[in-house]
């Protein structure tokens, strides 16, 4: 069931959450790996990757299906000049802003009353990146926040596609009427709805916060 409100969740039928990480849980800022490429020398790289949608290069890099190595030799080639992977790195990565640590607050308290679990389209880049940051900045074990996290590079699989949705519930026995999830892209939302799963698009204005005071928790 696809949740125009959080108001409108049914807290008391809720056992399981399923937690987007960027735009949700993590601070995220598009436009600065965009800037950050153009600075690199690709001008065009809003045609290979938004929000919203990426090209075959990002898609396939998100499944697991090209390594490191390969996106960046890739990458290197749209851009025309030498640049080291340091740099690629610090560009992919520039979109990856805080988390803030009353989130992180939220999440703990959050993991009280619901098993919860970590849906992301995510990289081998990315990953690696963040938990160490977090790490260093916040001593956050981040993995450790939830039951599971679920890596689109790792099981191979990406929203909104419904089989990395339905390889989840299966994975983890979760029942979709009993499950909530949130993230911040409507068109993975209105896929999870498809399947039964109580699913909230977090719209702009809208944050966890919010959303859990509903359901009784609050920092």
């Amino acid at each position: 069931m696809k949740i125009s409100h959080p108001e409108k969740i049914d807290f008391q039928s809720i056992r399981n959450i399923i937690f987007d990480w960027g735009g949700v849980i993590t601070n995220i800022n598009y436009h600065a790996t965009v800037n950050a490429f153009v600075e690199l020398g690709l001008k065009d790289f809003n045609s290979y990757f938004t929000q919203e949608q990426q090209n075959s290069l990002f898609r396939s890099f998100e499944v697991g299906e090209l390594s490191n190595e390969e996106l960046r030799n890739e990458i290197r080639k749209a851009i025309g000049k030498p640049v080291t992977d340091k740099q690629i790195d610090e560009a992919w990565c520039a979109m990856l802003l805080d988390t803030p640590s009353k989130n992180i607050d939220l999440i703990r308290k959050v993991s009280e009353k619901f098993r919860i679990f970590l849906l992301s389209n995510t990289n081998d880049i990315h990953v690696p990146y963040y938990n160490k940051l977090l790490k260093e900045a916040l001593n956050i074990d981040y993995p450790a926040l939830f039951e599971k996290s679920y890596y689109s590079h790792q099981v191979g699989k990406r929203k909104p596609n419904a089989d990395v949705f339905e390889y989840v519930l299966d994975d983890s026995n979760l029942k979709p009427g009993e499950t909530l999830f949130i993230d911040d892209t409507e068109m993975h939302i209105d896929t999870a709805a498809s399947l039964g799963i109580n699913a909230l698009y977090l719209k702009p204005g809208l944050d966890i916060h919010i959303v859990f005071r509903y359901a009784g928790i609050s920092i």
